[in-house]
């Protein structure tokens, strides 16, 4: 063997150790992460993930172009859209079950078309997931459902007395049941109206009191029955309330029910009657600061109540925490009780601890 072919050997043999030696050495975070993201660039660029799960990418995107689109669903089919509207913060749900379902299926295509529900479900609700409420206030104002049912109205009125509401309005009171809160609550509350089966108890004088007719009874015989009658199943009051801050017009409603049914769909014809004729006193109301408080048996995010939502804000979507979920009292799934606001600001919103109700009670602290 030549010197040259000596040399030769002898660097063979180092650059062998040499390499040994390096794989060998532990890898690096950044070269954990370089092949890490090596990896997904090489699955990626095969076609088999790309063509693997479609049905799963259409499903994708067939739920963020509904979301995206849910305005242009018509209601002229059972009230789709609304119905639609009412439940859209849930569609988000459908994500991690298709993401499941892509991985599952290792499909590169189903996982970037998820990109689309998800961006456009945190541009419709992403601002509702964090606390917006800050400390504060002029005043307090709370809304109940208390339930016709409720097997307790004593301990739901002192339960509501522990809230510290200065203004209090109270849905489906019942004959049997009203007695109960009047007594219940006027320590606190010396000042109070109730409208058929609505209520309104404050700490501050009230005034111009009067009951709103949201047509629950609607028809030819509706101008033939006599007042009295239909104050015992009124469901609407407009009253001033006398602040340090000046006059504040106060109108609490319990809209119409709404139902779910196979046939006919998504039935709100009573509710939304009561929207448009609540959304038409609250136009012609000339004080410049108003509250609106109530079960008004839908989200603000259903369609029916833009003659609403033009002119006042949702105090829970300004200031509350989280979407404030209100009903049914044992699961919340939805927010139907409402506190929305004109000429005011919201400073915080909440849901309060449930009653003997099916509802949940609802409170915020305005400032002016």
């Amino acid at each position: 063997m030549t010197d040259n072919e000596r040399g030769q050997t002898m660097v063979r043999v180092e650059t062998a150790e040499s390499g040994q030696g390096d794989a060998e050495r532990p890898d690096t975070g950044a070269g954990t992460w370089r092949a890490a993201v090596r990896r997904v660039i090489r699955i990626g660029s095969r076609p088999e993930p790309w063509r693997r799960g479609l049905v799963f990418a259409a499903l994708a995107l067939l739920l963020g172009l509904l979301m995206l689109l849910h305005a242009r669903i018509p209601n002229r089919v059972g009230n789709l859209g609304s119905l639609v509207e009412s439940f859209l913060p849930w569609f988000g749900l459908f994500v991690p079950v298709l993401l499941a379902g892509a991985l599952w299926r290792r499909s590169a295509s189903a996982v970037t078309a998820l990109l689309l529900p998800v961006m456009v479900w945190l541009s419709l609700f992403g601002g509702l997931l964090g606390d917006r409420s800050r400390p504060g206030g002029d005043l307090t104002v709370a809304s109940h459902n208390v339930g016709a049912d409720n097997p307790d109205p004593a301990g739901t009125a002192r339960d509501l007395v522990a809230s510290g509401a200065d203004v209090l309005a109270l849905q489906e009171l019942s004959q049997q049941a009203r007695g109960t809160y009047e007594r219940e609550l006027a320590r606190a509350y010396p000042h109070h109206t109730v409208q058929g089966t609505v209520g309104l108890w404050s700490k501050l004088p009230l005034s111009a009191i009067r009951p709103v007719d949201i047509q629950m009874d609607y028809g030819p015989l509706a101008a033939t029955k006599p007042t009295d009658v239909k104050m015992t199943y009124n469901r609407a009051l407009r009253a001033t309330v006398a602040t340090d801050q000046g006059p504040l017009a106060v109108y609490v409603a319990h809209l119409g029910s709404v139902r779910v049914n196979p046939r006919a769909g998504f039935g709100t014809v009573h509710r939304d009657r009561g929207v448009q004729a609540l959304g038409r006193a609250i136009t012609a109301e000339r004080s410049e600061r108003v509250v609106l408080l109530g079960d008004l048996n839908g989200t603000m995010d259903d369609r029916a109540f833009d003659g609403i939502t033009s002119q006042m804000r949702s105090a829970q979507e300004v200031a509350g925490d989280g979407f404030g979920f209100s009903w049914p009292a044992g699961f919340p799934v939805v927010r139907i009780d409402q506190i929305l606001v004109k000429g005011v600001e919201p400073v915080n919103a909440r849901v309060l601890p449930a009653t003997g109700s099916d509802h949940r009670p609802v409170a915020a602290a305005i400032s002016w």
